[in-house]
């Protein structure tokens, strides 16, 4: 079963997202923003972090091998995950009017 730990909203002009991020453990503003620094295909095109600049995780472009849609992979790791990564997608967040507006789907299976 799919869940949405939090929302973001998109500015396309700068290409940044900023939202909450909500699980049991964690509860906090994030910002996922361009990775200035990237210069190898391997490295994340994004950057996770809160909104105190601690960083959070990272994010790679996608696009679905079925469906041929692009979608954003996250993953994020913290100290109240203990030695384990949480993975996640962004998708777009049902019963909005706005389409900027982002769900953070994690999928625990």
């Amino acid at each position: 079963m799919s869940t949405a730990i939090g929302y973001v909203t998109h500015d396309p002009k700068t290409d940044h997202f900023k939202g909450t991020l909500r699980t049991l453990t964690i509860a906090c503003g994030i910002k996922i923003i361009p990775n200035s620094e990237k210069t190898d295909d391997r490295q994340p095109d994004y950057r996770i972090v809160t909104d105190e600049q601690t960083e959070l995780g990272a994010a790679w472009r996608r696009t679905g091998k079925v469906s041929g849609n692009p979608y954003i992979s996250l993953t994020l790791a913290a100290p109240e995950l203990g030695n384990r990564r949480l993975f996640a997608n962004l998708g777009q967040a049902s019963g909005q009017d706005d389409d900027q507006v982002y769900a953070i789907i994690w999928n625990p299976e």
